[in-house]
């Protein structure tokens, strides 16, 4: 007696198919599995025997054999324990399904026979798709994120004996039913706001930059000046998500296993902040099962590193590469994953150990040794990948105790989405989503100058001694405060913002 069942694998953020076959054959009563399974699948074999037997079916008292194929690739996770559980009964013939081969089945099975949440169903359900299954068969507790890909049918149970009675024919069941994205768009619902920021406008002007063209930015400035909480109300004024972006997003999180089951897809952009003392594994990912860093979760979203230079120049170091090719290879003995990590990098730091070289109000008691010490823990080539240097001074009495309000988040939103539709009609079909991302070609096609910025940008360019990188990134800036003003072409008053915007570059000549 044989069965096959039809089931996914994961392979970083990809999905592949496996097949899980079944043979009960003559021998003591047994079962092994084999197919490069790892220890929470080897582990199957207990879960399975107590879930079958408590879900009212009976073992075979025969030697059952479990091969997942494709055989030389190595399996993970205990997805495959509901399809071990119905390819040992239907070989035991303890139901019949015509059509069982059409469907795909994955879950995790407790011992009294209910159906677990697995990881990573999202891109697990787009891979069924390209490999032309059109049904699943998933746990409940993952339908919602499963219900956004259309062209799938997917059937969500939460127990053992509900899915052998609806192959059976015994239980009548349809398709989840399918959601979309604007579903569950809410409302700004931040603490934060721009409205409750004083002063600091130029800083703002620089985060609405950022914002609109997804652009690397940094603030210097003293303690106190606002700076941790200008990066907390940037994500007040991200641009809205497309599907695609959301879609991209929810793959990494739903691999990572934190993805919220009550909405089962990421909204809002990613706000990542991790500790300055974690580990690069912690950044960019790995461990035994290569799993997604802090780099690719806040993909299509923000990285805020605050008080930068105490992050360990190993660590940021580490950066360099995700912030030019937006992806991070992660390498282990077993393994290689690439993860996307296209995430908007914004940091913070002191201008000085002390804190106040520069400051109108306050003594830098700092040596010139110390603070060239204190700013060489971050590159040049780092410093070069970030497009906005922007100086934070600290906020003045009148500043604090003015009553009138700034501009509020959800004014400043609007000119960035706006901004945000320019780039993507522009970058249509190209498969990028902000002027960030262009690549040399597009720069020259798309930041055009006139005979004046030409002129201003070549005497930048020669006084500051600036990079070809930063020459191409001033370019990226201009050409999304251009887009900010709606502007077709980039003006001088353009270029001269976005070079302004080089405060580091002016601070080392």
């Amino acid at each position: 007696m044989f069965s096959k069942i039809n089931s996914f694998g994961l392979d970083g953020i990809k999905g592949y198919g496996v097949t899980v076959e079944t043979d009960i054959g003559g021998g003591l009563p047994s079962i092994s599995v084999v197919g490069l399974p790892d220890e929470a699948v080897r582990e199957a074999v207990e879960r399975v025997k107590s879930a079958v037997r408590n879900s009212g079916f009976r073992m075979s008292p025969r030697k059952v054999t479990v091969n997942l194929s494709p055989a030389d690739t190595r399996k993970t996770g205990a997805m495959y324990d509901l399809p071990i559980a119905l390819g040992l009964l239907y070989a035991s013939e303890q139901f019949t399904c015509d059509d069982i081969g059409d469907f795909g089945i994955l879950g995790e099975l407790s011992l009294d026979g209910k159906i677990k949440s697995v990881r990573g169903i999202l891109p697990i359900i787009i891979s069924a798709l390209d490999l032309h299954c059109k049904k699943v068969i998933i746990p409940k507790a993952n339908a919602l994120e499963a219900s956004y890909i259309e062209g799938v049918d997917v059937y969500a149970f939460d127990t053992l004996r509900e899915v052998v009675e609806f192959l059976s024919g015994d239980r009548n069941v349809s398709p989840y039913p399918k959601f979309d994205i604007n579903d569950f768009r809410e409302e700004n619902k931040y603490v934060e706001d721009f409205s409750l920021v004083k002063g600091q406008f130029a800083a703002k002007r620089a985060l609405e930059i950022a914002a609109a063209g997804a652009h690397n930015i940094i603030m210097i400035g003293s303690p106190g000046g606002g700076k941790t909480m200008l990066a907390r109300c940037l994500p007040t004024i991200l641009p809205d998500m497309t599907f695609e972006e959301a879609l991209e997003t929810t793959k990494i999180h739903s691999v990572a296993g934190i993805l919220d089951e009550r909405k089962g897809i990421i909204i809002n952009r990613p706000f990542r902040a991790p500790h300055h003392t974690g580990s690069k594994i912690a950044l960019t990912g790995g461990g035994v099962n290569a799993k997604p860093g802090e780099i690719s979760l806040a993909h299509n979203g923000v990285l805020f590193l605050d008080e930068l230079p105490e992050y360990s120049r190993d660590t940021l170091e580490i950066l360099r590469q995700p912030l030019e090719d937006k992806t991070v290879t992660i390498s282990r003995a077993q393994r290689t994953v690439e993860y996307p990590a296209n995430f908007m990098l914004v940091a913070s730091m002191n201008p000085c150990p002390c804190g106040n070289y520069g400051s109108k109000t306050h003594e830098c008691i700092c040596t010139p040794a110390q603070i060239a010490r204190y700013m060489s823990k971050l590159s040049g080539p780092l410093m070069d990948r970030i497009d906005l240097h922007i100086e934070v001074d600290n906020v003045t009495y009148g500043d604090l105790s003015s009553k009138e309000c700034g501009e509020s988040s959800a004014e400043i939103k609007r000119r960035v989405n706006a901004a945000r539709q320019i780039q993507l009609k522009r970058f249509a079909g190209k498969g990028i989503y902000s002027n960030s991302q262009m690549n040399n070609r597009m720069v020259a096609e798309y930041c055009k100058l006139d005979d004046e910025s030409e002129r201003i940008l070549k005497m930048s360019f020669e006084r500051l001694g600036m990079s070809a990188r930063a020459y191409n990134r001033i370019l990226k800036v201009a050409r999304t405060i251009a887009d900010l003003e709606n502007n077709a072409e980039i003006s001088g008053a353009n270029i001269v913002e976005a070079i302004g915007y080089r405060s580091l570059d002016r601070r080392e000549r």
